[in-house]
């Protein structure tokens, strides 16, 4: 089965669209995002899009189109909507697929279920992007866990932004995870450098891949 994969973050404005960009392009997968919260004519699904030179790509549709940006739980109700997992099913596809989440992982969809507990209904695993910044170390540590306490497999971190020795070290060594890459920080982001990065992505990827 080819492989399928949800990118989640540690946060909000991590960088998860231009990683699930990267890695888009780098096997060729099909993309999903379940839940879009504003931006509606700008949504992750057009910016992914934008971004991808291969042809094979599909873009599935999204289950919720919700019109404010904010939370999911937030936005969903001044839409007069209520997410219902039940009702978020993966898409069918022959293609490897990139499924990017709304948010961090602790992000309510309503009242009672979080973004992780959809991780978990789809039952694939995750790559975790990571950004530096002071709290990441925090942030990504506990997205971790929060993972692991589910039993949702980790497929390993890929890191997003200026580099920072001593976070990633640490990062890496604590939890036992492998670096999948790293996206530098660049001022505007092309299909030429999603194309570079998913280049050079690709080795790590193959690995990964290979144990799913």
């Amino acid at each position: 089965m080819p492989p399928q994969l949800i990118v989640a973050g540690i946060g909000t404005e991590i960088g998860k669209t231009v990683a699930s960009a990267v890695l888009v392009e780098a096997l060729k997968a099909d993309y999903w995002k379940p839940v879009q919260s504003g931006e509606l004519a700008n949504s992750d699904t057009n910016v992914v899009r934008s971004l991808i030179s291969n042809s094979t790509s599909y873009f599935h549709p999204e289950a919720y189109r919700l019109t404010q940006p904010l939370s999911p739980h937030a936005a969903a109700e001044l839409d007069g909507v209520t997410i219902d997992l039940a009702k978020i099913n993966l898409p069918q596809t022959d293609q490897p697929l990139i499924v990017e989440l709304a948010g961090g992982l602790m992000v309510p969809l309503n009242n009672h279920e979080l973004n992780v507990d959809l991780v978990k209904k789809l039952g694939l695993p995750v790559v975790l992007v990571s950004r530096n910044y002071l709290g990441s170390i925090n942030h990504t540590l506990l997205s971790v866990e929060a993972c692991r306490n589910r039993n949702i497999p980790l497929l390993g971190i890929l890191f997003n932004g200026p580099t920072v020795d001593a976070t990633e070290s640490f990062i890496l060594s604590y939890t036992g995870l492998p670096c999948l890459g790293r996206i530098g920080q660049e001022e505007v982001v092309t299909k030429e450098i999603v194309r570079k990065y998913a280049v050079t992505l690709l080795p790590g990827l193959h690995q990964i891949v290979k144990s799913l």
